[in-house]
């Protein structure tokens, strides 16, 4: 199974993307996509979208798997980050790619086993898991190598998939 995973953000998209084959982790790409500051936001987005989509298109992914996203204290950054995830679903959807969602907590269960695991307890798993010499960085890279994990680990099986959405693409 080949899976992209995705931590969603305006000024960084963390971006993973792994083969799993029974237990072993294949890392064929990881790094992040990263928009201006002072850039018109629409243009940002624009940057998102297409960065995404070639990603797509480039490694063929089963499946998309991304941090759902929970609304904190400031909202206006919460409405900003929607906005840029929603580009990202729309990517996958017009590359046919199934989207499957996790919480930060599921993601912390799957890697570490403990679903109120700390985030550098994340970040060295995941390196750990997929035999990293170096830690990704920044931690938006880690984060989506990491959903990904949790995808692979916890996602639908071969069945599933073929039962949700057809064929399998090769």
């Amino acid at each position: 199974m080949r899976v992209i995973g995705i931590d969603p953000g305006y000024a960084i998209v963390g971006c993973g993307i792994l083969e799993y084959n029974g237990s072993v982790f294949r890392t064929l790409e990881y790094g992040a996509i990263t928009t201006p500051a002072g850039m018109e936001f629409t243009a940002r987005l624009q940057i998102i979208y297409d960065q995404t989509t070639e990603l797509l298109t480039t490694f063929h992914p089963e499946a998309m798997a991304v941090e759902k996203l929970y609304f904190n204290t400031n909202t206006t950054t919460a409405i900003d980050v929607a906005q840029a995830r929603g580009v990202i679903l729309l990517a996958a959807k017009q590359q046919g790619i199934p989207v499957y969602e996790y919480t930060p907590s599921q993601v912390k269960q799957a890697v570490v086993g403990y679903g109120k695991a700390e985030k550098r307890q994340v970040i060295e798993m995941t390196q750990k898991i997929l035999s990293l010499k170096t830690t990704p960085k920044p931690d938006d890279v880690a984060d989506a190598l990491a959903i990904a994990v949790c995808h692979a680990h916890t996602g639908p099986s071969p069945l599933e998939r073929l039962l949700l959405h057809g064929r399998p693409r090769g």
